[in-house]
């Protein structure tokens, strides 16, 4: 052909695509699906697609990364319909980072604590104008070598020498009040104001509901004011008791403490015997506020089986009210010629004992010693102290994404003083390294067929806080918080709103989107009142396509489920997401594994009856929560997380580790394996076989889209069933299948070969300076008589009405 001739063919194609022609119908969209998208244009100030501005990386690999520095999101973006573009990466190349990342701040010089959160609100959304795109430069987690020491900077902020590291150490452990182990009708009274201040309610650290006057409030309180109240546990057995810790009335309405106490033991009820100082009755000190607790000592051991607490003074403009814990040791019964029948815990052999950051870093060093072809330490970034983030990763192939094969992270320690979760990460390390060495092969499977990170302390300046105080001393909220007073369950960004204004402003519902909303500017900038912790995690989030998660908490015993916030900030109201169904799967996978949350004869641990739910519930439905990282996680990544609240007992104590342990050792493995259930498969060019970055992944009937990963791979989590399937990418047509979900522990796969588009063909050709083959020039050929032809029947249709109205005028 002449070169006039394939320019005025390359001109016509212009044409034609300024005027939109294509040959290809769009995906078909179910009638029914929700609109849960996002307008771009509705946003945010900064509402370009943060994944639009990529740059692929050099390497193949998602080892060895480490925080980037903070930058904004360009004010002016306006993003195309498909909100990424889809990069075919180079050679070895991994995926495209976003122009987000995120740094902790930099721990130096002494912090200032602040006890207060400054609260984020939701910017005016508004159109943008196109911008220059911007990029960053990867960032990589590097493998942490633990042989190293801590910074001596770090280490003089955090453990003050003045100070000691270790908590106080106690003769004997807790009876279980707060732990529930002590059942109700253990504990008496000598009376009562109600049936919500009953004696039953006499336990450390219960939490009362919101009103004062339901059957839930938060103390023992004596319906008389005089020296002879009491309140009795029956230890069951013969104890050795050591000591009492009291607090005071947890109430937002009332002020209420006893201020000094004494104690008296029995075997019968009958016949009680004082505590005695040398040769007076020993009188204890009580509380100066209702949240503080304090430890009272036994001038010596008392061996019996009833123990009475018996109030003395209080405070002068409140009542008789208090929450307890007995310290005491079970002594051995003489009639029991099979002890070892009695002993309850775990066989597995475990480090079960709590560990600080220090002791948290020798376990994980030998973890990785013990198992160094299946583990690999990394660091997400710092905590405001400068504490490290550890990960561990497990892995057959430890440091590299292996195509097809899904990520799954565990989170614990958001808040530093729900320790639990830390511990039971910890000993998920120890036992998977164990019993894969072993030949478990549950273990190897799922070792082999799983990439596998464990945060085990996402809050470690809150946790050195709580752990100095010990677990039966730190109360209920001491070291939840960051060092800066941040609540990092409320301090990622609010996507749900933007969302919900989005679907309210806009009327052409195909200008919305549904999922990987991008981060408003406001919350990126340095001034911004986020937490380098949580700063640290958005960037993980962003640079590993995990698809399944759990935030490991502690408090209460139920699974949460997204949404966590409720539509027009009502306190607590049924939020669902499209993928409802899913996730209350998820949760119930976990709950109904769960020795504890399973038992249907369990009590309430504070307010609320969530048996009644099956011990999972809509996290929105129980409490709205802000700038949570399920809602977050959903929002923004391909990610499905949920909440776990694994225990009453916030701090548990070491003896308790080993049944928790085993109560929670299931629940953490079945969960694990749900990141297998739904489809996968690879997104790949026709033409070369090459991975297609950032393609959309569309399941009929479930308004909630995916991504696939930087090589093409993708995982969609679903429930058993048939769906239809459309896969899009910029510059090639869509492709749209029907795969099954079957029951079994695997996941269908799905692969997809897509087909470039004309423009994209001549695009990529242009690029590098060749000629157009024939059969794209006689595609433009084609495409240029379509054009024309349409082009001469809207004409004809146009002079055709305008000759009726001229004759219709004339007549």
């Amino acid at each position: 052909m002449a070169p006039t001739v394939i320019l005025l063919s390359l001109l016509t194609f212009i044409v034609v695509l300024v005027g939109g022609v294509t040959t290809s119908p769009p995906p078909k969209q179910s009638a029914t699906t929700a609109s849960y998208h996002l307008n771009y244009t509705q946003a945010s100030s900064a509402t370009g697609s943060v994944r639009a501005r990529v740059k692929p990386r050099t390497t193949s690999t998602y080892g060895n990364i480490s925080p980037a520095k903070v930058s904004s999101l360009p004010k002016t973006v306006k993003p195309t319909e498909a909100t990424t573009r889809a990069l075919q990466p180079t050679e070895g190349s991994t995926k495209p980072l976003k122009a987000t990342t995120f740094k902790p701040t930099p721990a130096t010089g002494a912090p200032k604590q602040t006890s207060t959160t400054k609260l984020l609100k939701p910017t005016a959304v508004k159109p943008t104008l196109p911008a220059t795109k911007t990029t960053t430069t990867p960032v990589r987690f590097n493998t942490e070598d633990l042989n190293e020491n801590i910074d001596k900077n770090v280490e003089r902020r955090v453990w003050n020498t003045k100070e000691s590291e270790e908590p106080p150490v106690f003769e004997c452990p807790p009876l279980g009040l707060e732990s529930l182990k002590v059942k109700d009708s253990q504990i008496q009274a000598s009376s009562y104001k109600r049936m919500g201040l009953g004696p039953h309610r006499g336990r450390l650290n219960i939490q009362s509901g919101v009103e004062d006057g339901d059957i839930y409030d938060g103390a023992w309180c004596a319906e008389y004011k005089d020296q002879n109240q009491w309140l009795q546990i029956d230890a069951k057995k013969l104890t050795r008791f050591t000591a009492v810790i009291l607090q005071g009335r947890g109430s937002i309405w009332s002020l209420d403490y006893v201020e000094t106490f004494k104690v008296q033991v029995s075997n019968d009820t009958i016949k009680w015997k004082p505590c005695m100082n040398a040769t007076e009755e020993a009188v204890f000190e009580g509380n100066k506020d209702s949240e503080t607790p304090v430890l009272a000592i036994l001038p010596e051991p008392a061996v019996a089986q009833y123990i009475r607490i018996n109030p003395q003074t209080w405070f002068k403009n409140g009542t008789i009210c208090l929450r307890a814990e007995i310290m005491g040791c079970e002594l051995p019964d003489p009639n029991n010629i099979y002890p070892w029948q009695a002993e309850e815990g775990t066989k597995d052999k475990l480090d079960f004992r709590h560990h600080n950051y220090k002791e948290m870093r020798k376990l994980m060093k030998s973890v990785n010693e013990m198992c160094p072809d299946i583990t690999r330490i990394y660091s997400i970034g710092k905590s405001y102290m400068g504490l490290k983030l550890y990960v561990m990763e497990i892995s057959d192939n430890p440091g590299k994404h292996e195509l097809g094969e899904p990520e799954f992270r565990y989170v614990a320690g958001m808040h530093g003083n729900e320790v639990l979760g830390r511990e039971l990460l910890l000993n998920l390390m120890e036992y998977i390294c164990q019993e894969y060495k072993r030949g478990n092969q549950r273990i190897v499977h799922l070792v082999e067929e799983t990439r596998i990170h464990l945060l085990p302390s996402m809050n470690p300046d809150g946790y050195e806080m709580a752990y100095k105080k010990g677990s039966e001393l730190a109360g209920w909220s001491l070291g939840r918080f960051s060092y800066e007073g941040i609540d990092m369950n409320h301090n990622f960004a609010d996507l749900n709103t933007i969302m919900w204004d989005a679907i309210e402003l806009e009327t052409d519902k195909s200008k919305l989107i549904n999922h990987y909303f991008p981060i408003p500017e406001h919350y990126t900038s340095e001034e911004a009142m986020v937490a380098s912790e949580t700063r640290a995690v958005i960037g993980w989030m962003q640079t590993i396509p995990f698809v399944l998660s759990a935030n490991l908490h502690g408090g209460e015993l139920v699974v949460t489920y997204p949404f966590d916030m409720t539509k027009d900030w009502a306190p607590k109201e049924h939020t669902p997401t499209p993928d409802e169904s899913f996730f209350r799967w998820l949760a119930t996978v976990y709950a109904s594994t769960n020795h504890v949350m399973s038992d249907p004869d369990r009590r309430p641990c504070h307010n609320e009856d969530f048996l009644r739910y099956n011990n999972i519930i809509n996290g929105a439905n129980w409490h709205t929560v802000p700038g949570s990282m399920n809602d977050f996680s959903y929002l923004h990544t391909n990610c499905f997380e949920v909440t776990v609240e694994l225990s009453c007992d916030k701090f548990p104590h070491a003896s308790e580790l080993p049944i928790e342990w085993e109560s929670n050792k299931e629940s953490l493995l079945v969960y694990m394996e749900q990141v297998h259930r739904g489809i996968k498969g690879v997104v790949k060019d026709r033409d070369t076989e090459a991975g297609i970055a950032d393609a959309i992944i569309k399941v009929d009937d479930i308004d909630h889209h995916i991504r696939s990963a930087f090589d093409g791979d993708f995982w969609r989590l679903l429930n058993p069933g048939d769906y239809d399937v459309t896969v899009t990418a910029e510059g090639y047509f869509p492709a749209t299948q029907s795969c099954r979900v079957e029951y079994e522990h695997y996941p269908t796969i799905c692969d997809f070969h897509l087909t470039k588009t004309p423009k994209q063909r001549l695009r990529e050709i242009l690029a590098k300076g060749g000629k157009i083959p024939k059969d794209l020039q006689l595609r433009l050929r084609q495409l240029r008589i379509r054009k024309l032809r349409a082009s001469t029947k809207l004409i004809n249709r146009r002079r055709a009405s305008q000759q009726r109205r001229a004759r219709g005028a004339h007549n």
